[in-house]
């Protein structure tokens, strides 16, 4: 037996037919007769061949791989909709490149490029709190390698986004905190440029307004929501007076501010009610349970990689803007229900 890799010419050699004939059958071709394929098929398993798969995709210039980008892997929220999005994959026959940008911009540019000279068919992102810029994917558009945004809306004239109904989240998580006694609710916003974080903080602004609650923007606090963010956040609130609510619009600040508030006394929900967003796994298990917003993270996977992959089968781009959006549900905990007298 020989040792090392078995190649067509070795099959060839074994049953005294050309190597053409042999890759043929390797590929099914319709100009072997399927006596041959089944001779040949046998003694390529009994000797281990393994097909060449890079190269085979190198002559259909289709690798069946996508590449996912998203800012961290380790949220829960990103973790489920990538769970998503490859157990759909799995299903369509394509592998999954998964790749994290830590929110950096540069860093989010080099894993494009990464993924574009690894010859992937599509690309799913969820862009960094750095991403501004409309040419920021024109490498993609010259490639002309689909890319589908998710959760993070970029560039919605032009490309193809999944996201939830960030304003009716926002509208939702604030009209609770009202109807649960709130008069004085500040917000935990992320980066003013960002327009996911612009819908939830207008959600939070038309609340107030229909239930004729004064708006005073000392009370949106804009941040890059992370764990340190919400502890200064919290400080700030101690400065700021009457506050007896805070919607966050990510669980991440909404729980090191409860946390840190806790430590100086501050009774929850009593004092202070509380709201987050995007129900990570800690939110249900911290004390007092933080009441948040569902983001159908697994659905929005779901949903983008089968986008993706029409366009991919299709070979086409959706040349205008067109965006999924997908619903919010408030999740209720004991975070926001306070005790009204």
């Amino acid at each position: 037996m020989k040792k090392g890799k078995i190649t067509i010419h070795d099959i060839s050699k074994e049953l005294g037919i050309n190597s053409s004939t042999v890759s043929r059958a390797l590929n099914n071709s319709s100009r072997v007769t399927q006596k041959t394929k089944d001779k040949i098929l046998k003694k390529a398993t009994e000797l281990g061949y393994q097909r060449n798969s890079l190269a085979s995709k190198l002559r259909t210039n289709k690798t069946n791989t996508i590449g996912v980008i998203v800012p961290r892997i380790s949220r829960q929220f990103f973790s489920s909709v990538i769970s998503g999005i490859e157990e759909t994959a799995y299903d369509a026959g394509y592998e999954v490149i998964i790749c994290q940008s830590l929110d950096n911009l540069e860093r989010e540019q080099k894993l494009i490029e990464t993924l574009l000279s690894n010859r992937v068919d599509g690309i799913l992102i969820s862009v960094s709190t750095q991403t501004l810029g409309k040419d920021d994917f024109n490498n993609c558009k010259q490639n002309e390698t689909p890319i589908i945004f998710f959760d993070r809306p970029y560039n919605i004239e032009e490309n193809t986004n999944v996201i939830i109904d960030d304003f009716k989240a926002g509208f939702e998580a604030t009209e609770h905190l009202i109807l649960n006694g709130c008069k004085n609710i500040v917000h935990f916003s992320g980066p003013q440029h960002s327009e996911l974080y612009k819908r939830r903080k207008n959600g939070y602004l038309a609340a107030l307004k229909k239930y004729n609650l004064t708006i005073d923007f000392n009370y949106i606090i804009a941040s890059n929501l992370m764990k340190s963010d919400g502890i200064e956040n919290a400080k700030k609130i101690l400065d700021l007076s009457k506050v007896d609510a805070v919607f966050s619009a990510n669980d991440v600040a909404a729980i090191s501010a409860m946390i840190y508030l806790k430590d100086k006394g501050v009774k929850i929900p009593d004092e202070i009610a509380f709201v987050g967003f995007s129900n990570e796994q800690i939110s249900a298990v911290i004390e007092p349970s933080l009441s948040t917003i569902s983001q159908s993270d697994f659905k929005m996977g779901t949903v983008a990689a089968t986008l993706l992959f029409k366009q991919i089968e299709q070979k086409t781009t959706i040349k205008e803007g067109y965006t999924k959006i997908l619903e919010p549900k408030l999740i209720i905990r004991n975070s926001s229900q306070k005790i009204i007298l």
